[in-house]
C-alpha cells in the first residue's frame, strides 16, 4: 500500500478516504461480469485523475474503495467520480443486467448516499521534514 507522501506544485499531501456505497434498494448485482468491469473502471478513473486506488473490495451489494487523491479533490467529488463514470458506463454495456433491476427514465445503478472515512498518519518527522523543505534547507 502506498502510503508516502505526494507532491503538487503547489502542495505535500498524504490523503487516504474509505469509501463505500450501495447499488440502488441494496440489490445483489455487483457479480461477475460486473464486479471485473466495475474495477476495471475504477483503475481507468484512478488514472484519469490521478488517483491511487489502495484497496478495493466489490461485494454483491456494496463497494469499498480506499484511495488516495490529491486535495483539490474533495470527497464527494470522489463519489461523484467514481459512482457517475460507473453507472454509466456499465448501463451502456450491460443494459440486460442493468434493465432488469432498475428501470424507468431515471433509473441509476447507485443509492444515492454514501460512507467516507479518512486515514493517514503524520509525524512529527515528516511534519519536520515539510518546514524544512519549504523553507530550503
Amino acid at each position: 500500500m502506498d502510503t508516502s507522501v505526494h507532491h503538487t506544485a503547489h502542495s505535500a499531501y498524504q490523503l487516504h478516504y474509505h469509501l463505500v456505497w450501495i447499488p440502488r434498494y441494496r440489490k445483489k448485482i455487483l457479480v461477475e461480469p460486473l464486479e471485473s468491469r466495475l474495477k476495471e473502471i475504477f483503475n481507468e478513473v484512478a488514472e484519469k485523475y490521478n488517483f491511487r486506488i489502495l484497496a478495493v473490495e466489490v461485494m454483491p451489494d456494496h463497494v469499498h474503495l480506499f484511495v488516495g487523491a490529491p486535495p483539490k479533490y474533495s470527497p464527494s467529488e470522489l463519489i461523484r467520480l467514481f459512482k457517475g463514470t460507473s453507472s454509466r458506463l456499465l448501463g451502456k454495456e450491460f443494459p440486460e443486467i442493468i434493465n432488469r433491476h432498475y428501470w424507468g427514465k431515471n433509473a441509476t445503478l447507485w443509492a444515492e448516499g454514501y460512507y467516507v472515512g479518512t486515514a493517514g498518519n503524520v509525524s512529527a518527522e515528516v511534519i519536520r521534514r515539510y518546514i524544512e523543505e519549504s523553507q530550503g534547507k
